[in-house]
């Protein structure tokens, strides 16, 4: 089976991901197929950047995302975009017809390009991570200030989330837990100091620390 999935990169103490195809067989860190595409975690908000044309295609020749992954492409709609490759639709027609900007309050605005016929769209998405409600009714507002008054008001409406929200493993919770790690933006502050930091807490391991990314990275999808 074909996977798409997240794959680390980047300098130790610098993570970050690229979404690639690749054998499920595969190990986390071995081969991969083809780069369509990464996300970021240690920018604020974190960056999630998808060649849509080639997730289109590897998802309509039966290529299974990851949790993490498919709530990216939802907020991209891409698998009802699937289903219209399925009854025959263009993919390169489908990428063009995507809007050029995503309506996220405090999001940076999306961009497309074609080249030819064939269409390359890369869609990058800012998210306001566990931002209030009331941050889209102010949408208009928002995207009219300057970029810092635009990231002071996404602090100030920014509220903590329980670390339960991520449904981790209860190893990984309880060693959470005896760190008095209780909120997401407490373990998000220490995953940007890089991996070393994660592992340091007692009970965390390298697997830990990837449940741990993956889960920030799941989050961050429903953050949207």
């Amino acid at each position: 089976m074909v996977k798409i999935r997240l794959r680390r990169v980047g300098a130790k103490k610098q993570p970050s991901y690229r979404i690639v195809v690749a054998d499920s067989r595969s190990p986390r860190d071995g081969r991969f197929i083809e780069n369509i595409g990464h996300y970021d975690p240690r920018t604020d908000p974190p960056t999630v950047s998808i060649k849509q044309d080639r997730a289109l295609y590897w998802l309509s020749v039966g290529a299974q995302p990851t949790e993490s992954v498919q709530r990216f492409f939802k907020k991209l709609e891409l698998p009802d975009k699937v289903k219209q490759v399925h009854k025959g639709a263009k993919i390169a027609d489908l990428v063009e017809m995507a809007p050029a900007a995503e309506p996220v309050a405090a999001a940076k605005p999306a961009r497309a390009a074609a080249k030819a016929k064939v269409a390359e769209a890369v869609v990058e998405v800012k998210e306001a991570v566990e931002a209030v409600g009331e941050v889209a009714e102010a949408a208009v507002e928002v995207v009219k200030e300057t970029a810092a008054d635009v990231a002071e008001a996404v602090a100030d409406k920014t509220v903590d989330v329980e670390i339960a929200a991520l449904e981790l493993s209860t190893r990984v919770a309880k060693a959470l837990e005896a760190a008095e790690i209780k909120t997401v933006a407490q373990l998000r502050a220490i995953q940007a100091k890089g991996e070393d930091a994660l592992v340091a807490i007692s009970g965390i391991g390298q697997k830990a620390a990837e449940e741990i990314a993956e889960r920030l990275a799941a989050h961050d999808g429903e953050a949207g």
